[in-house]
């Protein structure tokens, strides 16, 4: 499996996040910091998750894609839009819920743009484990299926 990388574009507010390879905690950090940058940008208008390049993916990341989710929709009462053409990435995300969250789509054609690679940021152990944590509690939030899920996970995390 290739290793993970996230590459982004932005056009006038508007974002496309392309995951490609095996996106893992490792790139949390990365992520979160660029959502969040993302999100207060006044000019924010939406923003596109490209999961067609997509082989693996692990409950932080989509934690912080239902962050995502959750701060459009608290911020700018807007639903953002996954495009997955990998059916087990497709059945990952309808099993989080993920179809009540967002738009999930199978084909999209990107103009050209100029995707960019996130530089890897890195923070200390204890800022990574916090950064774990708010994304699995973000996911609980999504169901009760999620909180089943992700329970003893998150009380772990919470007594390191």
């Amino acid at each position: 499996m290739q290793s993970g990388k996230i590459l982004v574009a932005e056009y006038e507010g508007n974002y496309v996040l392309k995951f490609v390879g095996d996106v893992r905690l490792t790139l949390c950090s990365t992520l979160d910091h660029f959502l969040e940058a993302m999100l207060d940008n006044e000019g924010f208008k939406t923003v596109i998750i490209d999961l067609t390049e997509t082989e693996g993916i692990d409950s932080t990341s989509l934690g912080l894609l239902a962050k995502i989710s959750v701060k459009m929709k608290q911020r700018h009462q807007l639903r953002p839009t996954i495009v997955s053409t990998n059916d087990d990435i497709s059945r990952i995300l309808l099993s989080m819920g993920f179809d009540k969250v967002f738009f999930l789509i199978r084909e999209f054609e990107q103009q050209e743009t100029s995707l960019v690679e996130l530089s890897p940021l890195q923070e200390s152990e204890e800022q990574v484990r916090q950064r774990i944590l708010n994304a699995h509690r973000v996911l609980m939030d999504l169901n009760e299926h999620n909180r089943e899920s992700f329970r003893d996970l998150v009380r772990s995390l919470e007594c390191d």
